[in-house]
């Protein structure tokens, strides 16, 4: 009998993919899925480092797993926790079995098979992987799913930790990116997010390519693929966006007019902290450029709140630049000092307390900015992806929605994966309802 597995995957879009891929990998080596972690030889949590709340929740998810496993099954932690901070798990954890970080995802078939006692007969082995490069993925349970175009970041952002969990900028050909896409969409995808730490500065690695490609070729090649209605781009960094791409995403009707923008705060003088370009006045033109090229266009943005240093003035000025530039999506973070990040050693951190009272005000002043971005969509008629039914309710998303990060469409009709013009009859808070006008295939 084949061995089984639970996987239990946390964080970001990014992480998601990879445990895709190691799905993928596994049916390949014969594992089976076990939904029920009680019934599986092999639990494993697939986790996030990110901020010190990421790891919090990685730790109780190991915990948690471990109790609802039965005493036999075998415990395994991936992911960015184990690639940093792997010694550190295996000390604090002994109940753990195995810790593979990114680095070691090659190992992990060979490793499973000592853990589980197992020795398959015919079954094809491949015990090395390269989780970045790989193509193929399970069979998709969404009618999205997200494209990793590069692995790891090269800016020095002081508050980051990303370039030691997931080390320099690595990106993918153009070419191999198109072949997962149509793997994707072979199976059933409508809809592709690409993500990376820095999309926007995609191919400047690829030193060895003639021509080096860069994140337009991507969009040209991606969106070429047959079957693919929408293409849509996850952590543009502000100073990487140049007017070609603008253009791209305005004109190729492929490409969501959606624009992730990494802003991370207002304030020049704190951005300068953060070894970043950019402030107030740049992001609005940046803003204005966008919407002149696209008066529609979507856009998004995150921001961290409580970066030492940060005044009662600084966060005036980002509601102030919030209330002006009318962002359709935003998200607040309170800072986190990740240790090895040059910001931990910073003098002027801002008690928690003072953090959580700036994380309310300000999240207030987005939502009420986000409700009005959505009250100006009533009596548009948007083509609408549905992507689920909740209890007899169609549920999806248009160009200004990406996936578990923005609000939902509620509609009348619809059945999951099918494109629908819907036009909007109603918004409340985050959400909006629309009235179904006709299928578009």
């Amino acid at each position: 009998m084949n061995r089984t597995y639970h996987l239990t995957t946390l964080g970001c879009a990014k992480n998601q993919v990879d445990s895709d891929k190691l799905e993928a990998m596994l049916a390949e080596a014969g594992y089976a899925v076990s939904a029920d972690p009680a019934a599986a030889d092999v639990v494993m949590v697939n986790t996030c480092a990110f901020i010190e709340d990421a790891r919090r929740e990685s730790v109780e998810t190991i915990l948690e797993m471990q109790d609802e496993a039965s005493p036999a099954s075998r415990m395994v932690v991936l992911g960015c926790m184990a690639q940093r901070f792997g010694v550190d798990v295996e000390a604090a954890l002994p109940e753990v079995d195995a810790v593979l970080g990114l680095d070691r995802y090659g190992d992990l078939v060979p490793t499973l098979d000592r853990l589980t006692g197992w020795q398959p007969v015919q079954v094809r082995r491949r015990p090395k992987m390269d989780i970045l490069h790989e193509v193929r993925r399970p069979h998709p349970t969404t009618p999205y799913a997200y494209v990793k175009a590069a692995e790891g970041c090269d800016k020095p952002c002081t508050f980051c930790a990303i370039p030691l969990i997931r080390g320099k900028q690595r990106s993918r050909t153009t070419g191999e990116i198109r072949r997962e896409i149509e793997h994707l969409v072979a199976g059933g995808v409508s809809e592709v997010v690409l993500v990376a730490q820095d999309l926007a500065a995609y191919g400047r690695d690829l030193r060895d390519a003639s021509p080096r490609p860069g994140i337009v070729d991507l969009l040209r090649s991606a969106t070429e693929v047959d079957g693919l209605a929408q293409l849509r781009l996850l952590y543009l960094y502000p100073r990487e966006i140049r007017p070609d791409l603008i253009a791209e995403m305005a004109d190729n009707p492929k490409v969501a007019s959606y624009f992730d923008l990494s802003l991370q705060h207002s304030s020049s003088r704190l951005l300068r902290g953060m070894k970043r370009t950019g402030g107030g006045e740049a992001y609005t033109r940046l803003i204005d450029d966008i919407r002149r090229r696209d008066p529609n266009a979507a856009l998004r943005s995150s921001f961290i709140v409580g970066f030492p240093g940060e005044t009662d003035n600084d966060v005036d000025e980002l509601v102030d630049f919030l209330e002006e530039v009318h962002l359709d999506w935003a998200g607040f973070f309170p800072y986190s000092p990740e240790e090895g990040t040059p910001a931990a050693d910073l003098d002027g951190r801002v008690p928690p307390e003072e953090v959580a009272e700036r994380l309310r005000h300000l999240q207030t002043t987005q939502e009420e900015v986000t409700a009005e971005a959505n009250r100006a969509q009533i009596g548009r008629v948007v083509p609408v992806l549905v992507d689920l039914v909740e209890d007899g309710v169609p549920v999806g998303r248009s160009y200004r929605q990406a996936p578990e990060i923005d609000g939902m469409i509620i509609l009348d009709r619809g059945e999951p994966g099918t494109w629908l013009n819907a036009e909007v009859t109603a918004a409340f808070g985050s959400d909006v309802e629309a009235r179904v006008a006709e299928s578009t295939g």
